[in-house]
């Protein structure tokens, strides 16, 4: 489904995209300097941001993915997690990165926070490009920000509109929703 003028407007572009990245990726190197660290990026959304995240980071990483689903295919969370891949490293001890694209109500990020912890890592912080902070409806202790923006549907750089639109390299939010 291509992007319709009519409906989409660019919100962010790639240079921003990439200005927040590598702000990011600089507090992370100085954070987590000497300590192995193990990236979980949550799929789908997170795999375009994850992957220039970690070609920013001067550490020791190991990569691993999760994949949960709260949304299927509608706009707003159904508000029950499903897991449909779970990581398969031992995080025992380790510094544990989640790494979301964006962060809306929470409750799927908070399900997944909760669940990592549990497996006694070293620490488990989040980080995430993009957060509509004003949606939340489950606190979740987000520590790394690329940019807080106002509640749009967006697609682009990873965000799907029914699983299309997720290799523009810019971003979009719809201006009509339906």
């Amino acid at each position: 489904m291509p992007i319709d003028e009519k409906n989409f407007t660019k919100y962010i572009n790639r240079h921003e995209i990439d200005a927040s990245i590598q702000a990011l990726a600089n507090r992370l190197n100085t954070d987590y300097e000497g300590k192995p660290v193990v990236l979980v990026g949550v799929l789908k959304g997170a795999v375009v941001f994850m992957a220039d995240l970690v070609r920013h980071l001067k550490l020791d990483v190991e990569v691993e993915f999760v994949r949960l689903s709260s949304y299927g295919k509608a706009r707003t969370s159904s508000g029950t997690v499903t897991i449909i891949k779970d990581i398969q490293a031992d995080i025992r001890g380790k510094h544990v990165l989640i790494i979301e694209e964006i962060i809306d109500s929470g409750r799927t990020l908070k399900f997944l926070y909760d669940r990592l912890q549990a497996s006694s890592p070293a620490s488990v912080e989040i980080v995430t490009l993009l957060d509509k902070a004003s949606k939340r409806v489950v606190e979740v202790p987000v520590k790394y920000v690329g940019r807080t923006i106002d509640d749009q549907f967006l697609v682009g750089y990873g965000l799907d509109l029914e699983e299309y639109s997720r290799n523009l390299p810019d971003i979009y939010y719809l201006k009509y929703p339906n």
